[in-house]
């Protein structure tokens, strides 16, 4: 199928590379334009456009997909279908027209829940234990168009964004192909979105903010929906700290007030919250590596009672 594939980040590379391996004609390659990054600022270029230089495939970077000459361009390539994994940008009616297959995107979680831009850290955030990717025929709204094919992923207890993200990528790229062909075969039917919805909303700086008097299930899974990026955060003496792996441990009953720690034990730092114990494994001072909780208290001569908040 003559195809053209729009993203961005590392999630989409798995789909890209796999259309290409199945022989699917690849006429166009559409990614963000190059973005200044780190220290010195240089200009650095997507995941999705340094695998498609890999793979010898057109790359096209403009700056608003929705201008008229970016239309142009691509009523241009006469594409079957437009592939879209979080391009970053929202395509205008006239896109979405445009192909005959019309524009499918895999989208990371089981719609009609977690629509919009960070389903995956919602998912693990919220303490779901099932999510999974779909993929879907897109229309003008927010993640809301028909639906294609979906297939499920287990959530574990200990799971981070970044495996799951992972994995997910994968799941995507070979569903993507699956959809392809069965919409080929006529074997794919689309489907109407029914049931729960909520919305993953773009993450905040007061998402990241740790609040020990929530529970100690609702803190892990915050620490660990945050991680790899852009991870929660405390302080400790008024410095923060970023909080990368814990632990709940069992607990009958308060033994300090909320964000107060109980001990220090051989796998980290044990804390109050606001009900229950979470064990701190893993933190990170600002402007420096991440390091055991355990070598933190050390480092930093904690005593038992002082107050992370």
């Amino acid at each position: 199928m003559r195809l053209v594939f729009m993203g961005t980040p590392d999630f989409a590379v798995p789909a890209l590379q796999a259309l290409v391996a199945r022989d699917h004609e690849v006429c166009g390659v559409f990614t963000q334009p190059d973005r200044p990054s780190g220290r010195g600022k240089n200009l650095k270029p997507s995941p999705v456009k340094v695998a498609a230089q890999e793979l010898d495939l057109p790359i096209y970077q403009p700056e608003r997909i929705k201008k008229p000459e970016a239309v142009a361009l691509l009523s241009e390539l006469k594409p079957e279908a437009i592939i879209v994994v979080a391009y970053g940008q929202i395509l205008s009616s006239d896109i979405l027209r445009l192909p005959p297959k019309g524009c499918i995107n895999v989208h990371a979680s089981l719609l009609p829940k977690y629509r919009g831009a960070a389903p995956i850290h919602w998912a693990l955030m919220e303490g779901e234990t099932l999510t999974g990717v779909t993929t879907m025929l897109m229309d003008e709204g927010l993640d809301t168009g028909d639906m294609l094919l979906k297939e499920e992923y287990p959530i574990s207890e200990e799971a981070t964004t970044g495996e799951v993200h992972d994995a997910l990528a994968q799941l995507g790229a070979r569903l993507l192909i699956r959809t392809l062909e069965g919409l080929k075969e006529g074997t794919v039917i689309p489907q109407k979105q029914n049931g729960e919805t909520c919305y993953a909303s773009l993450l905040k700086r007061e998402h990241e903010k740790i609040d020990w008097f929530r529970g100690a299930q609702e803190i892990h899974n915050q620490i660990r929906g945050l991680n790899p990026w852009p991870g929660a955060f405390t302080t400790f003496r008024e410095e923060n700290l970023k909080v990368w792996k814990s632990k709940i441990l069992p607990s009958s009953q308060a033994q300090a007030q909320p964000g107060e720690i109980v001990e220090l034990s051989n796998e980290g730092i044990i804390l109050q919250t606001g009900s229950g114990l979470i064990l701190l494994q893993e933190v990170q001072p600002a402007g420096k590596r991440a390091m055991s909780a355990r070598d933190f208290y050390l480092g930093r001569h904690a005593q038992a009672g002082e107050p992370f908040s």
